[in-house]
Order: structure tokens, then C-alpha cells, then sequence
């Protein structure tokens, strides 16, 4: 769904200093809203990811709308979620050394929350080994950044049988299908779940209890819903999109239809009029990450600028016409291309309803815990 200008624009916004991350909870309710509908209705078939929200009153929103299993990548994140009421996390990320006896400690001080992690070895399993952590084998979908490879069941169901009564499940995060075709990615997102299922089938032979298995980012949740052996099966599944909450460039173009709005934006100011066509804005890529390429975003109400390489602090944006320029001093609003970076970038979120500022949000897992 295409963003409606006017619904974004704030009353006196050369009032705010920019670069500032814009919040709009409205917003976020219908993208909260437009994946259950997607789940059919069905909380339980979410486990979203909040290296996206990273804010607790977003955290406490989704719980509101029965949302009760979360996904992390970090200790500071799982110490958020906690600290928000989410009821069970997954910390998604082979912890090791320092980073596992913090998530025990931040685990035995939130006692009302089930917490779970990731293994692939032995040596990971020992150091969750007659604890209250629950165990997901985390399978390597093809993506080639962690976990066992699909052929080596046989590791599997030793880690799992070790793992006991901790063990719940298994972990198969399909993120590369991102770089697949949108009409080929149907395809070959249920050709992954063919061969996942195939290992459930080996684990449950060797006698073995799957109480869940995880899949899917956000290009592949539509396609992981829609997979019958999963909607059948004598497992709960669950996809873990976390971009949807706020949405960007990327996830509107990967789910079209659905009714996802951006959520998140970033304020920014027209600094200078360097030459004809150019313009520059106070948002580099300390403001609006960079890594999902250039353009980093795209500009409301000037959908004709094309943002060019940003440097730190200053995002050239050229108008091929060289018509059409705002004014310098000319607030503008940007919709990033990857929004969860961009979240990162920022300590506060200005919470933004019917065009007035209504609070100041701390971004609370932005970053990593220090300590030594």
C-alpha cells in the first residue's frame, strides 16, 4: 500500500532537529494487524523479530494483540524483550563465552519469561546443559551464515537427544530468499520446506518431540503460512518477520497487497542547493543505513529525487529535471530502504499521532550491552 503523503506531515516539524526517527503507532497497529491477517488470525503463527522494533512500547503492542513469542539477536534485545512482559524469546544468534553466562543471568532475573537459544555443536549444548534455557537446532536453509548442514541428521538427532527435555525445536531462517525472483520465490521457499520437513520426519523416527519449528523473514512468511505440511503438522509453526512492524522500501516491494504501510521515517532538512539539480539533507548513512544499497530511501511528496551516495552526515538527492527541488531549510521525510538499521541509528523515536508529537520513545536495544 502506497503511503498517503498528508498522513505522515507533522504540524510544525521546524521544530524538531533533524536527522530524528518518526514513529507513527497508527501505523504500526495496521502492519500489526495486516500479518495476523496474513496468519489468518492466528497470533501463535507469529514470532516476530525485534531487531526492528527495538522499543518497548512497540514490544508491549504487539503483546497486546496476543503476540506471545519474540525473536532476538542480542543480549541487550532479550534483556528489552524481558523487560517488556514477552512471555517467551528466542535469542537467534550462537551465543558463546561472556554472551551466554549474560543471557543466563538476564534468563534466571526474568523467571516469568521462557527463554531459548540456538545450537549447532556440542560444545554450545554444554553450556546450556541442565539449565531452565529451552534448545532450537538451528539448520543451515542454504543461506550459509550459521547452523547444521541439511545433511548431517545424524548431528542432529545426537544434539537433540543430548539436549533432553530442553530440547523444542528447530530453527531455519530462509533470509536469502530475499535475492530470489518474487515469481520464482514460492518456488523455491516450499522446495526448502520440502527438505526441512524431511529432517523433521528423520527426528521424529528417532523418536524425537518437535514442539515448534521457525521459518521465514518477510519474504518468505506468505509462501511458509500457505505450506500445508506446516498448517497440518503435529508441530506449531512459526514465521519471524520482524520488518513488517515498521516496513520499508524493501518489504512493501516484497508484499505487495497486504495492506503494510511505513510506520517509520526519518525527519530530515534541506541543508544546501549545491548545484542545479542537487539537493542535500542533514540524514547520511549515520542516519539511513546504507547497507541494503543506493538509494537508501526514497522521499515523500518528492518521489522524483533520486537520493545518491550518502557520506556521515550530508544524503545528496539529484532531480534529473532539475525541476520539482525543495527549498533549502525544506523539511522532508524519508521512507529508508532497510528500516531496521536505520532504527539502530537513533537513541529516541518521536511518536507521531494526527500530526502532533505525543511522546518521546527511547530506542532501549538499539546497539549492544557493555560489559566487562
Amino acid at each position: 500500500m502506497l503511503p498517503i503523503p498528508g498522513l505522515y506531515r507533522i504540524k510544525n516539524d521546524y521544530r524538531i532537529l533533524t536527522p530524528t526517527l518518526l514513529i507513527y503507532p497508527a501505523f504500526v497497529d495496521a502492519n500489526i494487524q495486516a500479518t495476523l491477517n496474513m496468519a489468518s488470525g492466528d497470533p501463535n503463527r507469529w514470532r516476530p523479530h525485534i531487531k526492528t522494533a527495538k522499543i518497548p512500547f512497540v514490544i508491549r503492542r504487539l503483546i497486546d494483540y496476543g503476540v506471545k513469542n519474540f525473536k532476538c539477536s542480542t543480549t541487550l534485545e532479550l534483556l528489552t524483550a524481558c523487560e517488556s512482559g514477552a512471555p517467551d524469546v528466542l535469542l537467534a544468534f550462537p551465543v558463546m563465552g561472556a554472551n551466554a553466562s549474560r543471557t543466563l543471568e538476564i534468563a534466571r532475573s526474568f523467571p516469568a519469561t521462557r527463554v531459548s537459544v540456538l545450537i549447532e555443536t556440542t560444545r554450545q549444548m554444554e553450556l546450556w546443559k541442565d539449565t531452565d534455557i529451552g534448545i532450537f537446532l538451528d539448520i543451515n536453509s542454504g543461506m550459509n551464515r550459521t547452523g547444521i548442514r541439511q545433511d548431517r541428521v545424524a548431528e542432529m538427532i545426537d544434539l537433540a537427544a543430548f539436549a533432553g527435555p530442553q530440547f523444542r525445536g528447530v530453527h531455519y531462517y530462509d533470509g536469502h530468499m530475499a535475492g530470489v525472483s518474487a515469481t520464482e520465490r514460492q518456488k523455491y521457499v516450499q522446495e526448502g520446506y520440502g527438505h526441512l520437513m524431511n529432517i523433521v520426519q528423520q527426528l521424529w523416527k528417532a523418536g524425537l518431540t518437535i514442539g515448534e519449528v521457525i521459518t521465514s523473514g518477510t519474504p518468505a512468511a506468505p509462501y511458509a503460512l500457505s505450506y500445508v505440511s506446516f498448517s497440518d503438522a503435529p508441530f506449531i509453526h512459526r514465521i519471524s518477520p520482524g520488518t513488517v512492524v515498521y516496513n520499508d522500501l524493501t518489504s512493501l516491494e516484497q508484499l505487495p497487497g497486504w495492506g503494510y504501510r511505513p510506520a517509520a521515517l526519518v525527519l530530515t532538512t534541506v541543508i544546501s542547493h549545491p548545484r542545479e539539480r542537487t539537493v542535500t539533507c542533514d540524514a547520511g548513512h549515520k542516519s539511513v543505513s546504507v547497507d541494503a544499497g543506493v538509494p537508501n530511501c526514497s522521499v515523500l511528496e518528492y518521489e522524483h529525487l533520486k537520493p545518491l551516495k550518502p557520506s556521515e552526515e550530508h544524503l545528496p538527492m539529484e532531480s534529473e529535471s532539475g525541476e520539482g527541488l525543495p527549498e533549502v531549510g525544506e523539511n522532508l521525510y524519508l521512507i529508508p530502504r532497510h528500516v531496521c538499521p536505520t532504527v539502530n541509528n537513533f537513541d529516541e523515536a518521536l511518536f507521531v499521532v494526527d500530526g502532533q508529537i505525543r511522546s518521546v520513545e527511547r530506542v532501549a536495544a538499539r546497539g549492544h550491552e557493555q560489559r566487562f
